[in-house]
């Protein structure tokens, strides 16, 4: 559908910059909502001479700006531990304060929304591949929870607007997604790795680096966003690569990718850091005609080139 009006939260971050810059391509009128704690106004900074966008500096903890939107992407909160546990109380407000006042604003407007939810909600999963039916195994009072429980209570309001309200709604669970625009400090494993081996400083290993995780490149986490949000789906939605790569193997990657000398070494796993990182994407694949096309050696090459041009290189 073409010429619809917009909301994008969080739209300044990873996802969501790349997820206005689609929405404008297909047609549709974007408003970019963001405050700026880990999202960049250098990631939008293109998309500002475009008639069809607006940028609005803005808490989600705050009510939303009252305008009528046709469908509303809600991806606000940092996603990264090393930023949502600076501040773990404005985490949690984040996510229940900020979902309820994206489904305000979907009642308002009439609008369909969408919930960028996450894998954190399975936890240290106990089943793997992880399906959208299992409920997690998740410590409701760790270092990790403010996000855990966060998106977890962020998906009861959604789930609970629409049984109450008959609120038009769709649950995303992302997996780990990486691609151009990754924050330089964003402490997740994908710029620690690239930004070391490029630096050729040592890359830091957990444990043995035997855990492991499932990366979904930015573009193909934005096409099933797109499906997701169009389709006639009311259950949660996995979105993710169901690759599955040990810690130890992308940094392998890298490495070669690089060609840096950048030495190995090895620290202790962090508190509740899930094992195994797996999506079943059945669900996806049947009801929206979605998998990932992009190979992670594609994605790390332009995240890599990407990176390059804004770290100082060794």
């Amino acid at each position: 559908m073409r010429g619809q009006q917009v909301l994008v939260t969080g739209g300044a971050g990873l996802i969501g910059s790349h997820l206005c810059e689609r929405l404008l391509q297909d047609g549709h009128a974007v408003t970019c909502l963001d405050n700026f704690s880990s999202g960049a106004a250098e990631n939008v900074a293109p998309l500002r001479t475009h008639e069809a966008f607006r940028l609005i500096e803005h808490n989600v903890q705050d009510p939303l700006p009252q305008t009528n939107f046709d469908r509303i992407y809600h991806l606000a909160c940092p996603a990264s531990p090393v930023h949502y546990r600076k501040d773990p109380v404005a985490t949690v407000r984040t996510n229940v304060l900020g979902s309820i006042h994206a489904l305000d604003a979907a009642r308002a407007s009439g609008a369909r929304v969408l919930l960028a939810s996450t894998s954190e909600i399975y936890g240290d999963p106990q089943e793997h591949p992880q399906r959208e039916s299992y409920w997690g195994h998740v410590n409701p009072i760790g270092p990790r929870s403010c996000y855990d429980e966060g998106k977890r209570v962020a998906e009861t309001l959604f789930c609970d607007y629409r049984r109450q309200f008959a609120t038009d709604i769709r649950i995303a669970r992302i997996f780990n997604t990486y691609g151009p625009r990754l924050r330089l400090d964003d402490g997740r494993v994908v710029s620690n790795f690239v930004c070391a081996a490029l630096q050729g400083k040592p890359i830091r290993l957990f444990g043995d680096g035997g855990q492991t995780r499932s990366f979904c490149f930015v573009t193909d986490l934005v096409e099933g966003l797109v499906r997701l949000m169009e389709a006639d789906v009311k259950e949660p939605v996995n979105l993710g690569n169901p690759t599955e790569v040990t810690i130890r193997g992308l940094a392998a990657r890298v490495l070669a990718l690089t060609a840096s000398k950048s030495e190995l070494v090895h620290g202790p796993l962090p508190e509740d850091d899930p094992v195994r990182r797996r999506p079943d994407i059945a669900r996806a694949q049947e009801q929206l005609g979605w998998r990932p096309t992009v190979s992670l050696d594609e994605g790390l090459r332009a995240t890599i080139e990407d990176i390059a041009g804004r770290v100082s290189v060794r």
